[in-house]
Protein backbone atom coordinates (compact mmCIF):
# COMPACT_ATOMS: atom_id res chain seq x y z
CA UNK A 1 0.00 0.00 0.00
CA UNK A 2 1.22 3.45 -0.72
CA UNK A 3 2.04 5.67 2.18
CA UNK A 4 0.14 8.56 1.10
CA UNK A 5 -4.10 9.04 1.91
CA UNK A 6 -5.45 5.84 0.75
CA UNK A 7 -9.30 6.10 -0.07
CA UNK A 8 -10.40 4.72 3.17
CA UNK A 9 -8.65 7.56 4.76
CA UNK A 10 -10.68 10.05 2.27
CA UNK A 11 -13.68 8.57 3.04
CA UNK A 12 -13.30 8.56 6.48
CA UNK A 13 -11.91 11.92 6.51
CA UNK A 14 -15.12 13.30 3.91
CA UNK A 15 -17.19 11.52 5.95
CA UNK A 16 -16.75 13.49 9.10
CA UNK A 17 -16.58 16.50 7.85
CA UNK A 18 -19.73 15.85 6.05
CA UNK A 19 -21.43 14.72 9.33
CA UNK A 20 -19.89 17.69 11.67
CA UNK A 21 -20.20 20.50 8.55
CA UNK A 22 -22.06 19.56 5.41
CA UNK A 23 -24.65 17.08 6.00
CA UNK A 24 -27.17 15.97 9.23
CA UNK A 25 -25.98 12.10 10.64
CA UNK A 26 -29.50 10.90 9.98
CA UNK A 27 -29.31 12.00 5.97
CA UNK A 28 -25.58 9.09 6.70
CA UNK A 29 -27.74 7.03 8.03
CA UNK A 30 -30.11 6.94 5.51
CA UNK A 31 -28.35 6.62 2.75
CA UNK A 32 -26.72 3.82 3.70
CA UNK A 33 -30.19 1.92 4.52
CA UNK A 34 -30.78 2.85 0.84
CA UNK A 35 -27.94 0.95 -0.55
CA UNK A 36 -29.00 -1.99 1.83
CA UNK A 37 -32.93 -1.51 0.28
CA UNK A 38 -31.56 -1.70 -3.60
CA UNK A 39 -30.16 -4.83 -2.55
CA UNK A 40 -26.22 -3.57 -2.13
CA UNK A 41 -25.44 -6.38 0.35
CA UNK A 42 -21.96 -6.86 2.13
CA UNK A 43 -19.82 -9.27 1.01
CA UNK A 44 -17.67 -11.25 3.07
CA UNK A 45 -15.76 -14.01 1.63
CA UNK A 46 -13.46 -15.88 4.43
CA UNK A 47 -11.23 -18.64 3.12
CA UNK A 48 -9.20 -21.31 5.36
CA UNK A 49 -6.34 -22.70 3.52
CA UNK A 50 -6.09 -26.29 2.37
CA UNK A 51 -9.47 -26.91 4.28
CA UNK A 52 -10.65 -29.92 3.05
CA UNK A 53 -14.66 -31.28 3.00
CA UNK A 54 -13.44 -34.69 2.91
CA UNK A 55 -12.30 -33.78 7.17
CA UNK A 56 -15.63 -31.60 7.94
CA UNK A 57 -18.09 -33.66 10.07
CA UNK A 58 -20.70 -30.98 8.62
CA UNK A 59 -20.05 -32.97 5.28
CA UNK A 60 -20.25 -36.96 7.27
CA UNK A 61 -16.56 -36.70 8.46
CA UNK A 62 -16.76 -39.29 11.94
CA UNK A 63 -14.51 -36.74 13.98
CA UNK A 64 -16.54 -34.31 14.87
CA UNK A 65 -14.47 -31.40 14.00
CA UNK A 66 -16.55 -28.91 13.45
CA UNK A 67 -19.30 -28.68 15.96
CA UNK A 68 -20.07 -25.01 15.32
CA UNK A 69 -19.85 -24.65 11.96
CA UNK A 70 -22.34 -27.87 12.27
CA UNK A 71 -24.48 -25.85 14.32
CA UNK A 72 -24.31 -22.48 12.00
CA UNK A 73 -25.31 -24.12 8.69
CA UNK A 74 -28.62 -24.23 10.28
CA UNK A 75 -29.29 -20.91 9.13
CA UNK A 76 -27.33 -21.60 5.70
CA UNK A 77 -26.81 -23.11 2.01
CA UNK A 78 -24.28 -25.85 2.24
CA UNK A 79 -23.00 -26.87 -0.85
CA UNK A 80 -22.08 -30.80 -0.31
CA UNK A 81 -20.26 -31.24 -3.77
CA UNK A 82 -18.15 -28.30 -4.28
CA UNK A 83 -14.92 -28.65 -6.51
CA UNK A 84 -11.65 -26.43 -6.21
CA UNK A 85 -10.06 -25.85 -9.33
CA UNK A 86 -6.78 -26.74 -8.57
CA UNK A 87 -4.93 -28.53 -6.02
CA UNK A 88 -2.68 -25.97 -4.58
CA UNK A 89 -3.04 -22.27 -4.23
CA UNK A 90 -2.08 -19.96 -6.56
CA UNK A 91 -4.21 -21.92 -9.54
CA UNK A 92 -6.69 -22.30 -6.89
CA UNK A 93 -6.91 -18.73 -5.34
CA UNK A 94 -6.98 -17.45 -9.14
CA UNK A 95 -9.88 -19.29 -10.43
CA UNK A 96 -11.80 -18.31 -7.22
CA UNK A 97 -11.34 -14.46 -7.66
CA UNK A 98 -11.24 -14.73 -11.63
CA UNK A 99 -13.98 -17.33 -12.39
CA UNK A 100 -12.11 -19.11 -14.57
CA UNK A 101 -9.97 -22.02 -14.69
CA UNK A 102 -6.84 -22.15 -14.50
CA UNK A 103 -5.39 -22.54 -18.09
CA UNK A 104 -7.32 -19.26 -18.60
CA UNK A 105 -6.04 -17.06 -15.92
CA UNK A 106 -2.42 -18.98 -16.65
CA UNK A 107 -1.34 -18.65 -12.70
CA UNK A 108 -0.49 -22.57 -12.98
CA UNK A 109 2.55 -22.59 -11.20
CA UNK A 110 4.13 -21.27 -7.69
CA UNK A 111 3.55 -17.87 -7.36
CA UNK A 112 2.62 -17.26 -10.96
CA UNK A 113 1.04 -14.67 -12.65
CA UNK A 114 -2.59 -14.11 -14.32
CA UNK A 115 -2.80 -13.54 -17.57
CA UNK A 116 -3.04 -9.19 -17.36
CA UNK A 117 -6.28 -9.90 -19.23
CA UNK A 118 -7.35 -10.14 -15.47
CA UNK A 119 -6.01 -7.88 -13.54
CA UNK A 120 -9.28 -5.98 -14.73
CA UNK A 121 -11.66 -8.88 -15.14
CA UNK A 122 -11.79 -10.24 -11.48
CA UNK A 123 -13.79 -10.00 -8.42
CA UNK A 124 -12.80 -6.74 -6.82
CA UNK A 125 -12.63 -5.12 -9.93
CA UNK A 126 -16.63 -6.29 -10.65
CA UNK A 127 -17.38 -4.20 -7.18
CA UNK A 128 -16.03 -0.75 -8.04
CA UNK A 129 -19.17 0.73 -6.02
CA UNK A 130 -17.86 -1.23 -3.15
CA UNK A 131 -15.15 -0.81 -0.41
CA UNK A 132 -13.41 -3.57 -1.35
CA UNK A 133 -10.46 -4.55 1.13
CA UNK A 134 -8.12 -7.83 0.99
CA UNK A 135 -5.96 -10.12 3.48
CA UNK A 136 -4.46 -13.04 3.69
CA UNK A 137 -1.32 -15.01 6.18
CA UNK A 138 -0.85 -17.15 2.25
CA UNK A 139 2.52 -15.09 0.05
CA UNK A 140 0.97 -17.16 -2.44
CA UNK A 141 -2.74 -15.61 -2.27
CA UNK A 142 -1.16 -11.91 -1.42
CA UNK A 143 0.92 -12.34 -4.72
CA UNK A 144 -2.63 -12.23 -6.84
CA UNK A 145 -3.82 -9.32 -4.67
CA UNK A 146 -0.77 -7.08 -5.51
CA UNK A 147 -1.96 -7.99 -9.26
CA UNK A 148 -5.38 -7.07 -8.39
CA UNK A 149 -4.66 -3.95 -6.65
CA UNK A 150 -6.01 -1.54 -9.44
CA UNK A 151 -9.20 -3.09 -7.88
CA UNK A 152 -8.43 -2.62 -3.59
CA UNK A 153 -9.51 0.05 -1.93
CA UNK A 154 -6.98 -1.62 0.92
CA UNK A 155 -4.83 -4.39 0.43
CA UNK A 156 -3.72 -5.40 4.47
CA UNK A 157 0.23 -6.22 4.11
CA UNK A 158 0.67 -9.49 5.32
CA UNK A 159 2.99 -8.98 8.03
CA UNK A 160 0.08 -6.86 10.03
CA UNK A 161 -1.05 -10.24 11.22
CA UNK A 162 1.98 -11.55 11.49
CA UNK A 163 3.77 -12.03 15.45
CA UNK A 164 7.48 -12.36 13.53
CA UNK A 165 8.07 -11.32 10.02
CA UNK A 166 10.23 -10.84 7.01
CA UNK A 167 8.95 -7.61 7.42
CA UNK A 168 12.03 -5.33 6.45
CA UNK A 169 12.46 -7.31 3.67
CA UNK A 170 8.47 -7.32 2.30
CA UNK A 171 8.55 -3.80 2.93
CA UNK A 172 11.85 -2.87 0.75
CA UNK A 173 11.54 -5.39 -1.98
CA UNK A 174 7.39 -6.03 -2.30
CA UNK A 175 7.65 -6.72 -5.97
CA UNK A 176 10.39 -9.47 -5.49
CA UNK A 177 9.33 -10.64 -1.64
CA UNK A 178 9.48 -14.43 -2.69
CA UNK A 179 13.40 -14.47 -4.32
CA UNK A 180 14.13 -11.54 -1.07
CA UNK A 181 12.38 -13.71 1.35
CA UNK A 182 14.31 -17.10 0.30
CA UNK A 183 17.51 -14.98 0.53
CA UNK A 184 16.70 -13.24 4.17
CA UNK A 185 16.40 -16.95 4.95
CA UNK A 186 19.32 -17.92 3.48
CA UNK A 187 21.20 -14.92 5.02
CA UNK A 188 20.00 -15.22 8.52
CA UNK A 189 17.37 -17.93 9.57
CA UNK A 190 19.24 -20.69 11.17
CA UNK A 191 16.35 -23.15 10.05
CA UNK A 192 17.46 -22.78 6.77
CA UNK A 193 20.33 -24.58 5.13
CA UNK A 194 20.36 -27.44 7.28
CA UNK A 195 20.68 -25.66 10.46
CA UNK A 196 23.80 -23.16 8.89
CA UNK A 197 23.12 -19.26 8.03
CA UNK A 198 25.56 -17.19 5.79
CA UNK A 199 26.08 -15.10 9.03
CA UNK A 200 27.45 -16.09 11.92
CA UNK A 201 26.49 -13.11 13.71
CA UNK A 202 23.00 -11.86 12.89
CA UNK A 203 20.53 -14.81 13.25
CA UNK A 204 21.68 -14.80 17.31
CA UNK A 205 20.17 -10.99 17.10
CA UNK A 206 17.23 -12.05 15.39
CA UNK A 207 16.88 -15.26 17.29
CA UNK A 208 16.45 -12.80 20.61
CA UNK A 209 14.04 -11.14 19.23
CA UNK A 210 11.96 -13.37 17.67
CA UNK A 211 11.66 -15.64 20.75
CA UNK A 212 10.97 -12.17 22.93
CA UNK A 213 8.10 -11.51 20.60
CA UNK A 214 6.53 -15.34 20.83
CA UNK A 215 7.14 -16.02 24.73
CA UNK A 216 4.33 -15.89 26.24
CA UNK A 217 2.23 -17.80 23.55
CA UNK A 218 4.11 -20.73 23.27
CA UNK A 219 2.91 -22.94 26.40
CA UNK A 220 -0.51 -22.26 24.27
CA UNK A 221 0.55 -24.70 21.46
CA UNK A 222 2.44 -27.73 22.30
CA UNK A 223 3.45 -27.82 18.64
CA UNK A 224 4.59 -24.46 18.02
CA UNK A 225 3.02 -21.36 17.04
CA UNK A 226 1.22 -21.90 13.60
CA UNK A 227 3.60 -20.37 11.13
CA UNK A 228 4.26 -19.70 7.21
CA UNK A 229 7.78 -19.70 5.99
CA UNK A 230 9.33 -21.79 8.64
CA UNK A 231 9.14 -18.71 11.42
CA UNK A 232 6.87 -15.93 10.57
CA UNK A 233 4.73 -16.84 13.32
CA UNK A 234 0.78 -15.56 14.01
CA UNK A 235 -1.99 -17.06 16.08
CA UNK A 236 -5.65 -17.20 14.09
CA UNK A 237 -7.08 -15.34 17.70
CA UNK A 238 -5.34 -12.04 16.50
CA UNK A 239 -6.32 -12.27 12.67
CA UNK A 240 -9.84 -12.77 13.82
CA UNK A 241 -10.11 -10.32 15.89
CA UNK A 242 -8.52 -7.73 13.01
CA UNK A 243 -11.17 -8.69 11.01
CA UNK A 244 -14.17 -8.12 13.50
CA UNK A 245 -12.35 -4.64 14.53
CA UNK A 246 -12.15 -3.77 10.87
CA UNK A 247 -15.14 -5.06 10.04
CA UNK A 248 -16.83 -2.88 12.58
CA UNK A 249 -15.70 0.06 10.70
CA UNK A 250 -15.45 -0.48 6.75
CA UNK A 251 -17.71 1.74 4.66
CA UNK A 252 -21.03 -0.03 3.58
CA UNK A 253 -21.51 -1.38 1.32
CA UNK A 254 -17.88 -3.42 1.29
CA UNK A 255 -16.56 -6.15 -0.15
CA UNK A 256 -14.48 -7.91 2.13
CA UNK A 257 -12.31 -11.14 1.48
CA UNK A 258 -9.81 -12.96 4.19
CA UNK A 259 -7.84 -15.79 3.20
CA UNK A 260 -6.38 -17.16 6.95
CA UNK A 261 -3.71 -19.81 6.52
CA UNK A 262 -5.01 -22.73 9.07
CA UNK A 263 -5.73 -25.35 8.51
CA UNK A 264 -3.17 -25.48 6.34
CA UNK A 265 0.63 -27.38 7.37
CA UNK A 266 2.18 -27.18 9.58
CA UNK A 267 -0.71 -28.57 11.73
CA UNK A 268 -0.07 -26.42 15.43
CA UNK A 269 -3.24 -26.45 17.13
CA UNK A 270 -4.43 -24.82 20.32
CA UNK A 271 -3.84 -26.16 23.96
CA UNK A 272 -7.65 -26.82 24.32
CA UNK A 273 -7.69 -29.17 21.15
CA UNK A 274 -4.86 -30.72 21.18
CA UNK A 275 -4.98 -34.77 21.48
CA UNK A 276 -9.10 -33.99 21.42
CA UNK A 277 -8.94 -37.41 18.88
CA UNK A 278 -6.43 -39.18 20.45
CA UNK A 279 -6.77 -42.75 20.84
CA UNK A 280 -10.08 -42.56 19.10
CA UNK A 281 -11.56 -45.24 17.21
CA UNK A 282 -11.65 -43.40 13.91
CA UNK A 283 -10.20 -45.65 11.25
CA UNK A 284 -9.43 -44.50 7.98
CA UNK A 285 -10.00 -46.43 4.92
CA UNK A 286 -6.99 -48.28 3.55
CA UNK A 287 -6.09 -47.41 0.12
CA UNK A 288 -3.37 -48.58 -2.41
CA UNK A 289 -0.35 -46.77 -2.90
CA UNK A 290 -0.38 -44.22 -5.57
CA UNK A 291 2.51 -44.80 -8.18
CA UNK A 292 3.40 -40.82 -7.47
CA UNK A 293 3.55 -41.53 -3.72
CA UNK A 294 6.07 -40.88 -1.27
CA UNK A 295 8.07 -43.70 -0.30
CA UNK A 296 8.28 -42.90 3.52
CA UNK A 297 4.47 -41.92 3.66
CA UNK A 298 4.02 -45.50 6.09
CA UNK A 299 -0.27 -45.54 7.27
CA UNK A 300 1.02 -44.90 10.88
CA UNK A 301 2.97 -41.23 9.33
CA UNK A 302 -0.77 -40.23 7.40
CA UNK A 303 -2.28 -41.04 10.45
CA UNK A 304 -0.68 -38.82 12.80
CA UNK A 305 -0.32 -36.05 10.17
CA UNK A 306 -4.12 -36.62 9.75
CA UNK A 307 -5.18 -36.29 13.59
CA UNK A 308 -3.14 -33.22 13.73
CA UNK A 309 -4.71 -31.43 11.17
CA UNK A 310 -7.77 -32.88 12.38
CA UNK A 311 -7.21 -31.08 16.01
CA UNK A 312 -6.22 -28.14 13.88
CA UNK A 313 -9.80 -28.00 12.01
CA UNK A 314 -11.03 -27.15 15.89
CA UNK A 315 -9.00 -24.14 16.64
CA UNK A 316 -10.69 -23.23 13.03
CA UNK A 317 -14.48 -23.62 13.86
CA UNK A 318 -13.61 -22.40 17.33
CA UNK A 319 -12.52 -19.38 15.86
CA UNK A 320 -15.31 -18.86 12.97
CA UNK A 321 -17.51 -19.11 15.19
CA UNK A 322 -16.33 -16.28 17.41
CA UNK A 323 -16.41 -14.12 13.85
CA UNK A 324 -19.99 -15.47 13.43
CA UNK A 325 -20.91 -14.77 16.45
CA UNK A 326 -19.72 -10.99 15.86
CA UNK A 327 -21.82 -10.85 13.17
CA UNK A 328 -25.15 -12.21 14.63
CA UNK A 329 -24.57 -10.14 17.74
CA UNK A 330 -23.47 -6.87 16.28
CA UNK A 331 -26.61 -7.36 13.14
CA UNK A 332 -24.15 -7.49 10.78
CA UNK A 333 -25.91 -10.53 9.55
CA UNK A 334 -28.69 -9.06 8.27
CA UNK A 335 -27.01 -6.96 5.57
CA UNK A 336 -23.78 -9.14 5.02
CA UNK A 337 -23.90 -11.77 2.58
CA UNK A 338 -21.03 -14.34 4.17
CA UNK A 339 -19.35 -17.26 2.52
CA UNK A 340 -16.87 -19.15 3.64
CA UNK A 341 -15.01 -22.02 1.40
CA UNK A 342 -11.27 -22.90 0.86
CA UNK A 343 -9.06 -22.64 -2.34
CA UNK A 344 -8.14 -26.42 -2.28
CA UNK A 345 -8.23 -29.91 0.13
CA UNK A 346 -5.06 -31.60 1.98
CA UNK A 347 -4.50 -35.83 1.32
CA UNK A 348 -3.55 -37.82 3.76
CA UNK A 349 -3.92 -41.26 1.87
CA UNK A 350 -2.22 -43.16 -0.86
CA UNK A 351 1.37 -42.51 0.41
CA UNK A 352 0.66 -39.13 -0.38
CA UNK A 353 0.55 -36.00 2.65
CA UNK A 354 -0.49 -32.39 1.75
CA UNK A 355 -1.08 -31.42 -1.86
CA UNK A 356 2.17 -30.88 -3.11
CA UNK A 357 1.49 -34.42 -5.72
CA UNK A 358 0.27 -34.48 -9.05
CA UNK A 359 -3.08 -35.85 -8.25
CA UNK A 360 -6.83 -34.81 -7.92
CA UNK A 361 -8.74 -36.98 -5.55
CA UNK A 362 -11.65 -35.84 -3.55
CA UNK A 363 -9.93 -34.78 -0.32
CA UNK A 364 -7.41 -32.50 -2.32
CA UNK A 365 -10.26 -30.93 -4.21
CA UNK A 366 -13.67 -30.80 -2.39
CA UNK A 367 -13.98 -28.26 -0.38
CA UNK A 368 -16.45 -26.86 1.65
CA UNK A 369 -19.06 -24.11 0.37
CA UNK A 370 -21.59 -22.61 3.06
CA UNK A 371 -23.67 -19.64 2.28
CA UNK A 372 -25.22 -17.42 4.83
CA UNK A 373 -28.14 -14.64 3.58
CA UNK A 374 -29.54 -12.12 5.20
CA UNK A 375 -32.77 -13.66 6.51
CA UNK A 376 -32.34 -17.28 6.18
CA UNK A 377 -33.63 -18.87 9.36
CA UNK A 378 -33.82 -22.57 7.79
CA UNK A 379 -31.18 -24.70 6.03
CA UNK A 380 -30.51 -25.80 2.45
CA UNK A 381 -28.60 -28.55 1.32
CA UNK A 382 -27.05 -28.99 -2.22
CA UNK A 383 -25.48 -31.58 -4.05
CA UNK A 384 -25.54 -31.32 -7.55
CA UNK A 385 -21.53 -30.65 -7.83
CA UNK A 386 -20.83 -27.35 -8.37
CA UNK A 387 -16.92 -25.48 -8.96
CA UNK A 388 -15.14 -22.51 -7.28
CA UNK A 389 -15.42 -20.40 -10.47
CA UNK A 390 -19.13 -20.37 -9.24
CA UNK A 391 -18.79 -17.64 -7.10
CA UNK A 392 -17.56 -15.21 -9.13
CA UNK A 393 -21.03 -15.12 -10.97
CA UNK A 394 -23.28 -16.09 -8.10
CA UNK A 395 -22.17 -13.03 -6.44
CA UNK A 396 -22.62 -11.02 -9.30
CA UNK A 397 -26.27 -12.37 -9.80
CA UNK A 398 -27.32 -12.12 -5.85
CA UNK A 399 -26.10 -8.20 -6.00
CA UNK A 400 -27.99 -7.25 -9.55
CA UNK A 401 -24.28 -6.30 -10.93
CA UNK A 402 -24.06 -7.26 -14.86
CA UNK A 403 -22.69 -11.07 -15.35
CA UNK A 404 -18.83 -11.71 -15.79
CA UNK A 405 -19.34 -12.25 -19.77
CA UNK A 406 -15.45 -13.64 -19.54
CA UNK A 407 -16.56 -16.17 -16.64
CA UNK A 408 -16.52 -20.25 -17.20
CA UNK A 409 -18.80 -20.43 -13.83
CA UNK A 410 -22.82 -20.84 -13.02
CA UNK A 411 -24.80 -19.20 -11.20
CA UNK A 412 -24.67 -21.43 -8.38
CA UNK A 413 -27.92 -23.61 -7.58
CA UNK A 414 -30.78 -22.11 -5.62
CA UNK A 415 -29.49 -18.76 -6.77
CA UNK A 416 -30.27 -19.56 -10.42
CA UNK A 417 -31.34 -22.50 -12.52
CA UNK A 418 -30.77 -25.83 -11.05
CA UNK A 419 -31.63 -27.47 -14.57
CA UNK A 420 -29.13 -25.63 -16.26
CA UNK A 421 -26.32 -27.12 -13.71
CA UNK A 422 -27.23 -30.82 -13.53
CA UNK A 423 -25.79 -32.74 -15.75
CA UNK A 424 -22.59 -29.72 -16.92
CA UNK A 425 -18.96 -30.86 -17.19
CA UNK A 426 -16.95 -29.51 -13.99
CA UNK A 427 -12.91 -29.37 -14.06
CA UNK A 428 -9.72 -29.50 -12.01
CA UNK A 429 -6.44 -28.68 -13.40
CA UNK A 430 -2.33 -29.65 -12.09
CA UNK A 431 0.14 -28.75 -14.38
CA UNK A 432 2.55 -26.74 -12.00
CA UNK A 433 5.87 -26.79 -14.31
CA UNK A 434 4.02 -26.30 -17.19
CA UNK A 435 4.96 -22.08 -17.80
CA UNK A 436 2.52 -20.35 -19.90
CA UNK A 437 3.15 -20.14 -23.65
CA UNK A 438 4.60 -23.14 -23.64
CA UNK A 439 3.53 -26.67 -24.85
CA UNK A 440 1.42 -28.63 -22.43
CA UNK A 441 3.77 -31.42 -21.62
CA UNK A 442 2.92 -33.41 -18.05
CA UNK A 443 -0.79 -32.38 -16.26
CA UNK A 444 -3.34 -34.47 -14.42
CA UNK A 445 -7.03 -33.12 -15.12
CA UNK A 446 -9.93 -34.66 -13.55
CA UNK A 447 -13.55 -34.42 -14.75
CA UNK A 448 -17.11 -34.63 -12.82
CA UNK A 449 -20.12 -34.87 -14.64
CA UNK A 450 -23.32 -36.10 -12.52
CA UNK A 451 -22.16 -38.89 -10.46
CA UNK A 452 -18.89 -40.03 -12.31
CA UNK A 453 -15.32 -38.32 -12.31
CA UNK A 454 -12.66 -39.32 -14.65
CA UNK A 455 -8.66 -38.59 -13.69
CA UNK A 456 -6.95 -38.30 -16.78
CA UNK A 457 -2.87 -38.14 -15.81
CA UNK A 458 -0.53 -37.94 -18.64
CA UNK A 459 3.22 -37.12 -19.36
CA UNK A 460 5.06 -37.68 -16.11
CA UNK A 461 8.43 -39.99 -16.07
CA UNK A 462 6.96 -42.10 -13.58
CA UNK A 463 4.45 -43.36 -16.20
CA UNK A 464 7.37 -44.28 -18.77
CA UNK A 465 5.47 -42.99 -21.65
CA UNK A 466 2.19 -44.20 -20.94
CA UNK A 467 -1.35 -42.68 -19.48
CA UNK A 468 -2.95 -43.54 -15.90
CA UNK A 469 -7.08 -43.15 -16.49
CA UNK A 470 -9.20 -43.05 -13.31
CA UNK A 471 -12.85 -43.55 -13.01
CA UNK A 472 -14.69 -43.54 -9.93
CA UNK A 473 -18.39 -43.06 -9.15
CA UNK A 474 -18.01 -40.63 -6.44
CA UNK A 475 -22.31 -40.69 -5.16
CA UNK A 476 -22.08 -44.18 -4.24
CA UNK A 477 -17.61 -44.28 -3.67
CA UNK A 478 -17.15 -41.22 -2.34
CA UNK A 479 -13.96 -42.59 -0.94
CA UNK A 480 -12.50 -43.53 -4.64
CA UNK A 481 -11.64 -46.85 -3.62
CA UNK A 482 -13.30 -48.90 -6.95
CA UNK A 483 -11.26 -47.73 -9.90
CA UNK A 484 -14.48 -48.72 -12.42
CA UNK A 485 -12.18 -47.78 -16.05
CA UNK A 486 -12.27 -51.26 -16.91
CA UNK A 487 -15.44 -52.19 -15.89
CA UNK A 488 -17.21 -49.41 -17.44
CA UNK A 489 -15.81 -49.12 -20.55
CA UNK A 490 -18.66 -46.81 -22.24
CA UNK A 491 -18.97 -44.12 -19.66
CA UNK A 492 -14.85 -44.06 -19.46
CA UNK A 493 -14.57 -43.33 -23.00
CA UNK A 494 -17.15 -40.89 -23.43
CA UNK A 495 -15.72 -38.80 -20.76
CA UNK A 496 -12.34 -39.47 -21.27
CA UNK A 497 -12.78 -38.36 -24.87
CA UNK A 498 -14.49 -34.96 -23.78
CA UNK A 499 -11.39 -34.26 -21.86
CA UNK A 500 -8.96 -34.90 -24.35
CA UNK A 501 -10.54 -32.55 -26.35
CA UNK A 502 -10.83 -30.11 -23.48
CA UNK A 503 -7.16 -30.71 -23.34
CA UNK A 504 -6.22 -29.96 -26.92
CA UNK A 505 -8.29 -26.71 -26.05
CA UNK A 506 -6.37 -25.75 -23.06
CA UNK A 507 -2.87 -26.88 -24.87
CA UNK A 508 -4.31 -23.85 -27.54
CA UNK A 509 -4.88 -21.29 -24.97
CA UNK A 510 -1.89 -21.89 -22.69
CA UNK A 511 0.30 -21.44 -25.76
CA UNK A 512 -1.59 -18.45 -26.52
Amino acid sequence: MKNNMNRRDFLRLAGSLSGAVLLPSFVQKISSETNVRQGKKNILVVVFDAFSAHNISLYGYDRNTTPNLDRWSQRAIVYHNHIAAANFTTPGTASLLTGVYPWIHKAIQLNGDVDRTFQSQNLFRSFDGYYRVAYSHNPFANSLFRQFQDGLDEFIPIERLLLTDDGLVQSVFRRDSDISSIGWARAIKQTANGGYSYSLFLPGIYRLNRERRIADLRTSFPLGLPSIQMDNYFVLEQAIDFTIDQLGSLSRPFLGYYHFMPPHSPYRTRDAFFDRFKDDLYQAPMKPRHLFGGRNRTPEFLSRMRKEYDEYILYVDHEFNRLMDYLDQSGKLEDTLVIMTSDHGELFERAFWGHSAPVLYQPVIRIPLVIFEPGRTDRLDVHLPTSAVDLLPTLLHITAHPPAAWSDGMVLPHFGNNASVSNRSIYSFESRDTRPHETLKEAVVSLVRGRYKLIYTFGYQQLQGSELVELYDIESDPEELEDLSTAQVQIRNDLLNELKIKIAEITRTLRN
